[in-house]
This record gives C-alpha cells, structure tokens and sequence, in this order.
C-alpha cells in the first residue's frame, strides 16, 4: 500500500544541490502512518513538526536526520527496524530514508536544508 504518493512532494535541497526528493508528512495521520507498510522508499519522508520517531512496523532501517527550526542537521543516526530511540526535543523537523541513503547524498551534520516545492 504506497499511501506516499498522495502527501505533498519536495526537492531536498542543500548548498544548491539537490539531494533527493521527498514526500511531507504535515497532517496528522500520515505522521502516524509515516513508512509503515512500505515494501521499497525511493523518496525520503520529511516529518514537520517532528522530535521524536520510531521503526516499530517497519521493513527496512532507517537514517534520521533531525533539523532545528533554521532547518540545520544537528543530529543524524541510523535506526535498525522496530525500535523507538529517544526523542530529540530540539528537533523541528525530522527526515527519514531508506539506511544508506544520507550517505549515498552526502549529507553531513551542519548541512542546511531546504524544502523546495515544483
């Protein structure tokens, strides 16, 4: 069930270079829904407002890169399937891709990122 397709899409943009695009959770149900039931992600999933996420239900590990309000990376880890780490209480927004996509980007701590709509 791909319930993707029907959020609003971006470009993830850093330093003019776009880093893939993405899907925004922004309402309610799709931050509950999140990535649940995803077979494959070839977008990245932005959470806004977001400090806090979890695996449990997932089928795939997850990077997470946290944003503050400016929409700098502070934070980046991975997160194996079914598990809930700690909220980040500083975190405005949260982004959430297949584990090896930051990586795959070059995405690094510091980085500023932008939204940017078609």
């Amino acid at each position: 069930m791909n319930t993707l397709s029907s959020l609003p899409s971006a470009w993830l943009v850093s330093d003019g270079r776009v880093l893939a695009s993405a899907n925004i959770a922004d309402t309610a149900r799709a931050k509950r829904r999140g990535l649940i039931g995803q077979q494959d992600l070839q977008t990245a999933l932005v959470i806004t407002p977001c400090r806090w996420i979890h695996t449990v239900g997932m089928r795939f590990a997850l990077d997470i890169a946290y944003l503050d309000s400016e929409g700098t990376v502070f934070k980046v880890q991975r997160v194996n399937r079914n598990r809930v780490p700690l909220p980040v209480f500083s975190a405005r927004t949260v982004i959430e891709a297949k584990a090896g996509s930051f990586e795959r980007w070059g995405l690094q701590l510091g980085a500023t990122i932008e939204m940017r709509t078609s």
